[in-house]
């Protein structure tokens, strides 16, 4: 009988092993957690569709802060639920409106210990729930919606957001940003683009929490979940107007996308775990169907794994501290 030479077994013999032949390690720095803030609230609300994930009030927003920083997670990104919405998103660049709020009361619970970050999108403060500022014949306006982008940009800086988080899909967002920020003096704002945004079945839960008043759907700017090569040429686009990081968003169902612009990319990659994915994992774990600990683990391996530099994903601070621990 013929023995075998070569066994790639023999690094996987024992715990020790394998943790020192580890080829990939993920840090709780390298986590961001998303937070729902909505104006109106008395006390943090559950949402149905994402178990355990609230919308937030100022004040236990500063909660938030302190228990994700504890946990070591690197940033906080923040979605605005406003009151009152009209066909322009007017909350959005209201100094007063409940996003930028947030954003100055994570500035000042922060001091330092993880990044402010922040949507810039009009779908939370749209009465129609586009992305966008609507033309009359019902379509979104890709250049009367950069106005507005390059308006919400100087007012979310001037709240305190380091990052601010691009996830329109107009065409040309990222140098309108720039030069708006550019020109307001805030040259230290780093821009997030989601580059590869896909039009998705998995972001239902994320319309729950930000209470979408969506009429129609997003395809004619969000991305089809069949183009491959569409993703990668959107974040080279992205990178050329001024972009400091891209992303991929959904991220497990689009590791071949994040693969290929993480082979490319000059600026670092991230990818956001959004909340279908998040609540899929968490219902079959309430079912007993999977382990949760080791799905959360595999999970987010999987995308660091495929090239992302930072995850977006609501187990952060659940997963930070079993990193920790």
């Amino acid at each position: 009988m013929l023995r075998p030479v070569i066994r790639p077994r023999r690094l996987r013999q024992s715990p020790a092993m394998r943790a020192q032949t580890r080829e990939l390690r993920v840090h709780p720095s390298e986590l961001v957690l998303p937070v729902f803030v909505r104006e109106g609230l008395n006390a943090p609300q559950e949402i149905t569709s994402l178990p355990g994930i609230q919308q937030h009030t100022l004040d236990s927003l500063r909660g938030v802060v302190a228990e994700a920083a504890e946990a070591g997670v690197g940033g906080i990104m923040l979605f605005g639920v406003p009151e009152e919405r009209d066909a322009i998103g007017s909350g959005a660049t209201d100094p007063e409106g409940i996003l930028n709020q947030a954003i100055s009361a994570v500035a000042a619970e922060a001091g330092g210990a993880l990044t402010v970050q922040a949507d810039l999108c009009l779908d939370e403060f749209t009465d129609h729930g586009h992305c966008g500022v609507v033309d009359e014949r019902g379509r979104v306006d890709n250049d009367a919606t950069l106005q507005r982008y390059a308006e919400m940009a100087v007012v979310q800086a001037e709240a305190g957001a380091e990052i601010i988080g691009m996830s329109g899909m107009m065409d040309g967002q990222i140098a309108v940003a720039r030069e708006a920020l550019d020109a307001a003096g805030h040259e230290d704002a780093v821009l997030l683009a989601y580059s590869a945004k896909y039009a998705s079945a998995f972001y239902g839960p994320f319309r729950e929490a930000v209470d979408s008043q969506l009429q129609g759907d997003r395809r004619t700017y969000q991305m089809d979940p069949a183009n491959r090569r569409e993703g990668l040429r959107e974040a080279l686009l992205d990178v050329e107007e001024g972009a400091d990081i891209v992303m991929v968003k959904p991220a497990m169902s689009y590791l071949d996308v994040l693969a290929d612009v993480s082979a490319e990319s000059i600026v670092p990659v991230w990818a956001y775990q959004v909340s279908g994915e998040y609540a899929m994992i968490v219902a079959a774990a309430q079912h007993g169907w999977i382990d949760r600990a080791g799905a959360v683990a595999e999970s987010i391996v999987s995308i660091r794994r495929a090239g992302a530099d930072a995850v977006l994903t609501y187990f952060a601070v659940e997963y930070a501290r079993a990193l920790r621990a």
